[in-house]
């Protein structure tokens, strides 16, 4: 059985974070050589053992206070802050480590001062020029996202105060969404009133049509049954979805805290493939995708042959799937039918299928028609791990039937998948087989790491290729 709340609330991590962890430990050497330089002591090498300790230390605080999260609504005093505390207790643990093991002998008390007061000077001092840089990119609507509050109460008034007067954060408010409230709602200390763009139900419409990339919910929290509702039919799209304040009663996917200019706020529907965890996935997927095309070439071409010699038709069969956030894509498989379905109407391969041709039943049994798609992980378009690609047929029914199931279209799909090496792939002809297939989807989504893919990936060739299940 699987657990659900594996999906633990995270910060978010955009790329411009893994850039600042490499200059953060640039700066502790830079702060170190310059302090050198000026104070000019005499040098000694065990100076480097200072410097290794205050940078791993720096490192595992800042990790663990969780210093490399979004940063895009909260005050710059608050970031500060924890750069100060993470910078003075990496500096008193290289103290204390220099004075018991090598009894003060490495850098003088002076000159560990000065580096530690230049280290927080630069550290902060780019800080403030990098938020400087992205709140006049974002004032000017670049990197900017198209947001809607489902609420018109006090808490969303609020909300909306926040978001319109600090357009530094990069966020496009379109409006209020209400039941109740109709017209224009007033706004503290704002001279234009906010307008209310409709009932509930139009804002779940424009987030499913994809007008809406952020839903943020302010109803209170005596409106319970009305909100899982809400959760249920926007889960049915591929907006970013937050509920402001509390959440934890709902089942969460891959939820993570975020503020809107210290209002705090935690996303209920987000992908794990943001920022630095979407440069981290696509390096792997490059990386193992090349390896896995130079070692299969010859037998792709080999395989494509055999296809054109052995029937009618083109090697290559181009099906169309839907990609992250719900965008089409063209899947490409070596063709192992005489038919080549594209439709709005798709019949899935079952056992005896009449329309599979021999040499097609021996690549799908052993999952060798899907070696083109290394292809599509190339082009971007897909993974090498994730949820496998459904007909776009299969996906506006199943959509109707499994709550949950457009959450699966978070993450670009993949060619082995957390659900595949655990058995649930090939036919799926009742309901309750596609909604476990679905559940080892969202609970890949929920605990998606590097180490995850590694291991799916090693999974795969022992237990992922040849499936009783494969037709």
């Amino acid at each position: 059985m699987l657990n659900n709340q594996d999906g633990i609330i995270r910060s978010n991590e955009p790329i411009l974070a893994v850039i600042q962890r490499w200059l953060d430990i640039l700066v502790i050497g830079l702060a170190l050589l310059l302090v050198l330089f000026w104070r000019d002591p005499p040098y000694d090498t065990h100076h480097w053992i200072n410097l290794l300790i205050a940078m791993f230390s720096f490192y595992l605080l800042s990790d663990m206070s969780q210093l490399y999260g979004s940063w895009r609504g909260e005050h710059t005093f608050r970031e500060h802050r924890r750069v100060a505390a993470n910078c003075g207790a990496a500096f008193i643990v290289m103290a204390m480590v220099d004075y018991l093991w090598f009894e003060n002998a490495l850098l003088s008390d002076g000159d560990k001062l000065y580096w530690f007061a230049t280290t927080l000077i630069i550290l902060s001092g780019y800080r403030i020029v990098l938020r400087q840089i992205m709140r006049t990119l974002r004032a000017n609507g670049y990197n900017s996202r198209t947001v809607a509050i489902v609420g018109a109460g006090p808490l969303g008034q609020r909300l909306a105060n926040n978001i319109i007067t600090n357009p530094w954060m990069g966020l496009d408010l379109l409006g209020f969404y209400d039941n109740q409230i109709t017209g224009t709602v007033p706004l503290p200390g704002m001279q234009e009133p906010m307008p209310v763009k409709g009932d509930i139900q139009a804002a779940i419409e424009g987030a499913r049509n994809g007008y809406i990339d952020k839903v943020y919910i302010t109803l209170p929290m005596r409106s319970e049954e009305q909100i899982k509702t809400l959760l249920d039919q926007l889960s049915d799209s591929t907006a970013s979805v937050y509920l402001i304040p509390d959440v934890f009663i709902f089942d969460l996917l891959h939820a993570r805290s975020e503020s809107i200019n210290g209002l705090p706020s935690i996303s209920i529907f987000d992908s794990p493939m943001d920022g630095a965890n979407r440069l981290v996935k696509r390096v792997e997927d490059v990386l193992l995708s090349l390896l896995i095309l130079s070692i299969i070439a010859i037998p792709m071409l080999l395989i494509a042959l055999a296809v054109r010699l052995t029937s009618p038709g083109p090697a290559l069969f181009r099906q169309k799937r839907y990609g992250m956030d719900g965008r089409p894509i063209e899947v490409w498989k070596f063709r192992s039918m005489r038919v080549m379905e594209n439709g709005g109407t798709v019949t899935q391969a079952t056992r005896n299928d009449t329309r599979i041709t021999p040499l097609g039943a021996f690549l799908r049994r052993t999952s060798l028609d899907e070696l083109p798609q290394f292809i599509n992980v190339l082009r971007g378009e897909m993974s090498i791990v994730g949820p496998r690609p459904h007909a776009i047929a299969h996906n506006e029914e199943y959509r109707k039937l499994i709550t949950g199931y457009m959450l699966r279209h978070k993450v670009k799909p993949g060619i082995t998948g957390w659900a595949q090496i655990n058995g649930w792939r090939g036919e799926t002809e009742t309901l309750d087989k596609m909604q476990k297939r679905i559940e080892y989807d969202l609970n890949y989504i929920r605990r998606w790491s590097l180490w995850l893919d590694l291991k799916i990936v090693v999974l795969t060739i022992f237990k992922g290729f040849i499936n009783k299940n494969a037709y």
